[in-house]
């Protein structure tokens, strides 16, 4: 419990960061004069620095544990915020935001390490999703908590808040999770077939790696995406929503990825032992979640935060792939296979932040109104959605997961 609490204190602090743009996005934009493309480039700078760190990341954890290497990493979080606090320029806001994603990188790839190593096939199932469920706590404190903290502390001084916190987290790992149980040069000494030969470029030729990274590359970094950044300026710029409005909006579908990442902790550990997979659980939600961006694209101003709640709940589905993907390697690689599809995903969440803003300005270039450009955009992106998911059933063949 302790050791879970611990690396889930930190987790939340990661989400929160993760997410806070979207909440603060109107009051970043009018004092730094952002377009639609630097809003999406600095939302998208936390992932890109995140994605930089995930292959040595891997390596590291394999090497000398997860609690070692994650109280590296935050340490330069902590530094991280601090900067983003004090930055006077849109340059400056870029380098620690992209900074703060470095720092973060291992706050979920650690504990999942740890929890590989620890715990049952079902209890990883459901730490896991109790993992993500945390980060949705996290999710929603940075809606309407930061809507309520930034009229009093200033963005700035809700970042060096945040920095505090960060040092909070690093003493609970210090008390609470125990040393790492192998050192670098157990580690390195074990058998080839326990896992530390095995190389990236065997992990992203593995038939359920490959089957699986398009979705997660689409409609994973597509959930984060949205849920990050792009679900606020939708509720701002389509629905025509307040500032105020949109944070409560935010609230809302955070508080049902709570809710999901919840459930899927609760139910999971009794499918599993009832054989029903990850794989088909998939097979059945994304379609749901297909339909449901269709339905939000048709309807334009209407598609208010219970529609989009209701496609990010049906997209948590895709989460489920994480702990299957490290079930189909052994664990003595499980830094560098969650890792590498950590990478995946967040290369996904970059490119789609990223991607959005700069189609919405294309589309506002050749004479698009606002509506008709996010309508547009979002239909794009539903294009490449659908595309992912025919892989995945195509590639369906059976990959049985190999426990060790």
């Amino acid at each position: 419990m302790l050791l879970f609490a611990a690396f889930a204190f930190a987790y939340f602090l990661s989400a929160l960061l993760r997410a806070v743009t979207a909440t603060l996005a109107p009051v970043l934009r009018t004092e730094f004069s952002l377009s639609a493309a630097d809003l999406g480039l600095l939302a998208g700078a936390y992932f890109l620095g995140f994605a930089s760190t995930q292959l040595p990341l891997g390596h590291a954890l394999d090497r000398y544990g997860p609690r070692r290497v994650l109280l590296g990493f935050l340490c330069v979080a902590i530094v991280a915020c601090a900067s983003f606090a004090l930055a006077a320029s849109f340059g400056g806001l870029l380098a620690a935001r992209a900074l703060t994603g470095i720092g973060v990188s291992a706050c979920l790839m650690a504990p999942l390490t740890a929890y590989r190593l620890r715990f049952s096939p079902a209890g990883q199932l459901r730490a896991s999703s109790w993992m993500l469920m945390t980060g949705s706590f996290g999710m929603v404190a940075s809606t309407l908590p930061v809507q309520a903290i930034v009229p009093v502390l200033g963005w700035r001084g809700l970042f060096a808040m945040l920095a505090g916190l960060l040092v909070c987290a690093v003493l609970g790992i210090v008390c609470c999770v125990p040393a790492d149980a192998r050192p670098a040069r157990t580690a390195v000494a074990a058998p080839v077939d326990a896992g530390p030969a095995l190389r990236y470029v065997d992990i992203f030729r593995h038939p359920h790696f490959v089957r699986l990274m398009p979705l997660a590359f689409v409609v994973y970094g597509s959930l984060i995406a949205i849920q990050a950044l792009w679900a606020g300026p939708w509720l701002t710029d389509v629905v025509g929503a307040s500032s105020s409005e949109a944070a409560a909006g935010l609230f809302q579908i955070n508080l049902a990825m709570l809710v999901a990442f919840l459930g899927w902790g609760s139910v999971m550990p009794h499918l599993a032992r009832r054989g029903v997979s990850a794989e088909r659980l998939m097979t059945f939600g994304v379609p749901l979640a297909l339909l449901l961006l269709a339905s939000i694209v048709v309807a334009g101003p209407a598609a208010g935060p219970l529609l989009w709640a209701a496609w990010c709940v049906s997209c948590s589905c895709v989460s489920l792939s994480q702990p299957s993907v490290a079930l189909s390697f052994p664990a003595a690689a499980a830094g560098r296979v969650l890792s590498a599809f950590n990478l995946v995903i967040f290369l996904g969440v970059f490119s789609v932040q990223w991607g959005v803003g700069l189609v919405l300005d294309a589309f506002a270039v050749v004479g698009f109104e606002r509506v008709d450009a996010y309508r547009s955009t979002f239909g794009l992106l539903l294009v490449a959605s659908c595309a992912s998911f025919a892989w995945f059933v195509w590639r369906g063949r059976a990959t049985s997961p190999v426990v060790r």
